[in-house]
């Protein structure tokens, strides 16, 4: 299952900096169709100011191939790379259905180098499932 994360205050645009973000809606593609599995709000005390607000964002973000948001600082991306998350900057608000459309057209005919990469690795974990499911024989 492919999760992404999406930088928004109205859970329908992506129109929210990384660090500053007052949350993320987070979707999931099951192979057939997307749906919202998760909104993740922060409180205002985790916001600017607070130099310790990077790591609950991005735990917040865990499973998530992606993150979509209209910037995020060195630091920020750094981590977010580190946890296995990649950011995705975008120049102008975007509505997420956009987003969701050019992502599912991009897992059936390939384009995007991060989606690729995450459909590779997702395939890999589901092939080593079904390795430790089989019989084994010595």
């Amino acid at each position: 299952m492919l999760r992404l994360a999406f930088a928004s205050d109205d859970r329908a645009t992506v129109n929210q900096h990384f660090g500053a973000a007052v949350g993320f809606a987070i979707h999931a593609f099951d192979g057939e169709r997307w749906q919202l599995v998760e909104l993740a709000e922060f409180p205002p005390e985790t916001m600017d100011g607070n130099e310790n607000k990077l790591p609950a964002k991005i735990a917040v973000l865990a499973g998530c191939a992606a993150v979509y948001c209209l910037a995020a600082g060195g630091s920020a991306v750094k981590q977010l790379l580190a946890a296995g998350v990649q950011p995705v900057r975008l120049d102008d608000e975007t509505p997420i259905d956009a987003l969701l459309k050019q992502v599912s057209a991009a897992i059936r005919d390939g384009g995007i180098p991060w989606v690729d990469k995450a459909l590779r690795a997702g395939g890999d974990a589901a092939r080593f499932e079904r390795m430790a499911q089989e019989a084994w024989e010595e």
